[in-house]
């Protein structure tokens, strides 16, 4: 057992604080304070060469058992070790719901419109815009935490705004009898503009066939001065799961082995690139990297690289 070795300069500082020590020990506590609650932003904005852009968080919520959702073909001990691997929870997951608006310079695009018109409305306040800004409107796919936003009792949520979707996939809802799909986009398809592959939303903005999640999905690649963007959607919907696992089926992909491939082209472009992307579900803000890692990709959230485009 070593004594404590008492310098001159501690012996200092214990003969300055002692006069305080019984002030110290008896003081009472002035400062408690209420528990808040977890709090996150619900925008976030950055530059793109001549762009803007700024992702939106319309919603957030738990999911309980998340491999009735995700890793359907993965065992349960697999499940659990990827997920103990990566520090999150098997039993529980965290959804986010983010539509992402492009400001060009000439015009104002909402790609997505979340669950419902109240949210999308709030948090377009929040960034500073209000609805009849929003010049153009892009679906990426025809599912409702991605169209809900756009219709409501009040009627049409972007009364200034014209539409953009992909053919394919606005063929397929057309003739499905989905009561959203119904309600919602399709009085609007006289004012549809209809995309294929490589088809243009504005300049900078281009379409790029993402099928799997749903018949006809889209993701869209932005290119600006020299800089590029992705905006995935649901290519991949969960940061661990459908990235370092591109082949765990998920349970809102209707076509699982389309969905799978298109996650490793889609994925490997971008890792083989170094292009960052926006994926609707990933954590918010929702901006990352990805890079290849063994058989599939590793999400590398953004830190401070879009700060130093502005």
């Amino acid at each position: 057992m070593t004594t404590p070795r008492l310098t001159r300069r501690s012996a200092l500082f214990a003969a300055a604080a002692a006069p305080f020590a019984p002030a110290l020990l008896t003081r009472p506590a002035h400062a408690a304070a209420e528990m808040m609650g977890a709090t996150m932003p619900s925008f976030n904005r950055f530059k793109l060469g001549g762009f803007e852009v700024t992702t939106l968080l319309v919603g957030s919520r738990p999911l309980e058992n998340p491999q009735e959702t995700f890793g359907l073909n993965a065992s349960p001990e697999e499940f659990a070790a990827l997920s103990e691997a990566n520090f999150i929870p098997a039993d529980m997951s965290q959804n986010f719901f983010t539509p992402t608006i492009v400001n060009t310079g000439s015009e104002l695009v909402l790609f997505d419109t979340g669950l419902a018109p109240e949210a999308i409305t709030g948090v377009l306040a929040a960034a500073g815009y209000t609805p009849d800004q929003i010049d153009v409107v892009v679906l990426t796919h025809m599912h409702g935490d991605h169209i809900g936003g756009i219709a409501g009792d009040a009627g049409v949520t972007f009364p200034n705004a014209r539409y953009v979707t992909g053919s394919v996939e606005h063929n397929h809802w057309a003739g499905a009898g989905n009561e959203g799909f119904d309600a919602k986009v399709a009085p609007l398809s006289d004012q549809m503009t209809m995309l294929d592959d490589g088809g243009s939303v504005v300049s900078g903005v281009t379409a790029m066939a993402a099928f799997g999640h749903s018949p006809g999905h889209m993701a869209y690649m932005l290119e600006s001065e020299g800089q590029q963007l992705v905006l995935a959607a649901d290519t991949a919907n969960h940061y661990v799961w459908s990235l370092q696992k591109p082949d765990w089926e998920v349970r809102f992909d209707m076509d699982k082995a389309t969905a799978a491939a298109t996650r490793r082209a889609v994925f490997g472009m971008l890792a083989a690139d170094r292009v960052p992307f926006v994926g609707y579900h990933m954590p918010f803000p929702g901006v990352g990297y990805v890079e290849a890692m063994g058989d599939g990709f590793r999400f590398v959230p953004v830190s401070y690289q879009m700060m130093l485009n502005g």
